[in-house]
C-alpha cells in the first residue's frame, strides 16, 4: 500500500513559540525522506524525536506527520511548515503500520524475533536481550549494557569492591547512625557459579523508623535468578537475625527491591544493640552465602554451595 505525503514550501511564520531543540530537529530532517527512497519504515519515524510513531499519528493540513508525544512539545505547530496542527489523524499511515512486520530493535544483540508493528514495542520492553541498567544505587547512573560491560563499569567507574566466592563477611561502620539520610549506599559484587551478584546495604526511613537493609541482586534475568538462593546473618551479644531468600534480578531497580522490603531489615535500635559499646557508632557485621539448588535423579533438591 502506497502513501503519498504532500510537501509544501515552509511558511515564513517564526518558530519563536517552539522549543529550540524541536525546531532544530525538524529543520535537520528533510520531509518526506521516505517518499523519495520508498522506505515505508522511515515514513513511520517521527521527524522530531525520530522514534517510531504509534496511534494516534497526527498530521497538519499539508500532510506532515508527527507522534502524539511531540505534538504537545511543539505547541500544536507543525515543526516542518509551522502551520497549526489541529486534531487531524493520519489514518492512512496508521493503516500501513498494521501491515508491517519488523525485527526487534535489539537484533544487533542477538534477538531473532520479528513482530507486527504494533506488537514490537511491547516485546522490546520485555526482550531478554535488552541492555541492563547500571545497578549502582548511590547515584542515578545512565550507563546500560550487557553484564560483562556493567561489571567493568562498576569496577572502573564506580570503584565497587569485587570478590570471588559464594560466602562473604562484611563489616559496615558509620560514625553517626542517627543520621539515616546521610548513610552511604554500599555495593559489593561477588562472582560465583560463573555469575555475578550485587550485595546492597542501604539505610532509609520505614514509616517513622530509621532502618538498615541488606539484600542481594542477580546480574541477569529473573528466570535465571530463581536458580539461586542466599542467606544473610547479623548478630552479636548472643542474638542474631537471619534472612534467606532468592536474589532479585537487576532488572528490578534497587529502589523497587528496597520498597518491597525483600531482604534483611534491621531496626536502628537492634542495629545499635548488635554494634555493642555505647551505641553511638554503627558496627554491623553481616555474613552470608550464595548457593545453587541442584536436583538429584530422584527429584530431590540439594544445595550446591560453590563451583
Amino acid at each position: 500500500m502506497d502513501v503519498d505525503c504532500v510537501s509544501l514550501p515552509d511558511a515564513a511564520a517564526p518558530a519563536a513559540d517552539m522549543d529550540g531543540a524541536v525546531a532544530a530537529a525538524a529543520a535537520a530532517r528533510p520531509w518526506p525522506k521516505a517518499a523519495a527512497n520508498g522506505g515505508v519504515h522511515e515514513l513511520l519515524e517521527c521527524p522530531v524525536c525520530t522514534n517510531s510513531m504509534f496511534p494516534p499519528i497526527h498530521q497538519c493540513q499539508n500532510g506532515h506527520t508527527l507522534c502524539s508525544t511531540c505534538k504537545a512539545r511543539v505547541h500544536n505547530r507543525c515543526p516542518t511548515c509551522r502551520q497549526e496542527l489541529g486534531d487531524i489523524r493520519c489514518l492512512a499511515l496508521e493503516k500501513v503500520a498494521e501491515s508491517l512486520e519488523l525485527p526487534c530493535k535489539y537484533y544487533t544483540l542477538g534477538c531473532p524475533e520479528i513482530f507486527p508493528y504494533y506488537s514490537k514495542i511491547k516485546h522490546e520492553a520485555q526482550c531478554s536481550l535488552r541492555p541492563y541498567n547500571c545497578p549502582y544505587a548511590g547515584s542515578e547512573c545512565a550507563a546500560a549494557g550487557d553484564i560483562p560491560y556493567l561489571v567493568s563499569h562498576l569496577r572502573d567507574d564506580h570503584k565497587v569492591d569485587m570478590h570471588s566466592g559464594c560466602t562473604f563477611n562484611h563489616r559496615y561502620v558509620k560514625s553517626n547512625p542517627r543520621e539515616v539520610e546521610n548513610a552511604t549506599w554500599m555495593l559489593t559484587v561477588f562472582h560465583c557459579f560463573g555469575q555475578y551478584f550485587c550485595l546492597h546495604f542501604e539505610a532509609f526511613q520505614l514509616g517513622m523508623a530509621p532502618v538498615y537493609m541488606a539484600f542481594l541482586r542477580f546480574m541477569g534475568d529473573e528466570n535465571e535468578a530463581k536458580n539461586y538462593s542466599y542467606s544473610l546473618e547479623v548478630g552479636a551479644n548472643g542474638r542474631k537475625m537471619v534472612w534467606e531468600g532468592t536474589p532479585r534480578s537487576v532488572r528490578d531497580s534497587h529502589r523497587k527491591v528496597r520498597d518491597s522490603h525483600d531482604g534483611l531489615i534491621i531496626q536502628r535500635n537492634m542495629a545499635l544493640f548488635f554494634s555493642g559499646g555505647d551505641r553511638k557508632e554503627l558496627k554491623l557485621r553481616i555474613t552470608g552465602r550464595i548457593w545453587k539448588e541442584q536436583q538429584t535423579p530422584d527429584g530431590a533438591c540439594i544445595p550446591n554451595l560453590c563451583s
